[in-house]
């Protein structure tokens, strides 16, 4: 009877009673931050941030701000070893002669083996240290060479890649070779030995050498980072002499792009993805409007 009851018992029901429910201490809470340019509210925001901030590397920044005496460090502590050694083997009482049977003669010679390899390794970490790289202007005079008989569209998508190329990146001078001919010598050039004027490019001789062939054959960029340490520099001579970086970029099968810089390994991964950006689309200009054209160049 009393489970019967239970059953017909009304229930009573507010809805005009809000629901509220307890939040735990692992239920996430959320703030809103509402976006605001007057100085007060950035500068309260800045006060109330709690978030996570940078670490500074206080190691790494004494050893980049102490480099010589880092360096020297090895050098120390093998000569205090060393002379710890000495003293230690005099104060003992050991004979000086060293003797295989005692243990305390392997244990110093170990030591002083140990403190040799320190003071070795101080005087090569002295002795090798990074080469600076600095800008190089480059030995020559400025050329501005242009095929004569180019449609307007095209001379000026050359000179917008010369001067994108040469404002962005360490790109001093540029030479495009299409069709077996040197349709653009711009910035600068090595002298020529009869007066002032810049060493003309043979599209000829320059297609015979190894370094277009080479690019030609794979069909890739081809970076020199630093041109001083490959042979194939004799075959650029209307480049200055000191010319620090080349960039050869294939023109499709016809044409290649010679790119000079004034700095050893100025070229960043990002300038060479470009420049082979640059090089697919001067391809598809040039097959269009370049076609057998008479040998002609405007200074």
């Amino acid at each position: 009877m009393e489970a019967g009851s239970l059953l017909h018992t009304p229930i009573p029901w507010n809805p005009k009673r809000p629901i509220r429910r307890r939040l735990g201490p692992s239920f996430p809470r959320f703030f809103f931050v509402r976006a605001s340019s007057s100085p007060s509210s950035s500068s309260n925001s800045e006060r109330g941030y709690r978030g996570p901030k940078p670490k500074r590397d206080w190691i790494a920044d004494w050893v980049s701000n102490n480099d010589d005496v880092v360096r020297s460090l090895p050098i120390y502590v093998g000569g205090v070893s060393l002379l710890a050694v000495l003293f230690n083997r005099t104060v003992s009482g050991i004979a000086p002669v060293a003797d295989a049977s005692s243990s305390q003669s392997r244990a110093d010679l170990l030591t002083l083996g140990l403190a040799v390899t320190n003071i070795l390794t101080g005087l090569v970490w002295l002795s090798i240290r990074p080469k600076s790289i600095s800008v190089i202007s480059p030995l020559g005079i400025e050329c501005r060479r242009i095929y004569s008989h180019l449609p307007e569209s095209v001379v000026s998508e050359l000179l917008w890649v010369w001067e994108s190329l040469s404002d962005v990146t360490c790109c001093r001078s540029l030479i495009i070779v299409y069709d077996s001919q040197c349709i653009l010598q711009i910035g600068f050039a090595a002298k020529s030995s009869i007066g002032d004027e810049a060493v003309a490019v043979d599209a000829n001789k320059l297609m015979q050498g190894s370094l277009y062939q080479g690019v030609i054959k794979s069909g890739a960029q081809s970076y020199l980072a630093n041109l001083f340490l490959y042979p194939g520099k004799s075959e650029l001579p209307f480049l200055p002499s000191n010319t620090q970086a080349v960039i050869l970029q294939p023109l499709g099968e016809k044409g290649i792009a010679i790119i000079g810089g004034d700095t050893i390994r100025g070229f960043t991964t990002s300038d060479q993805a470009w420049i082979t950006l640059i090089g697919e689309k001067l391809d598809a200009t040039l097959a269009k409007n370049v076609n057998n054209l008479p040998l002609a160049v405007q200074d």
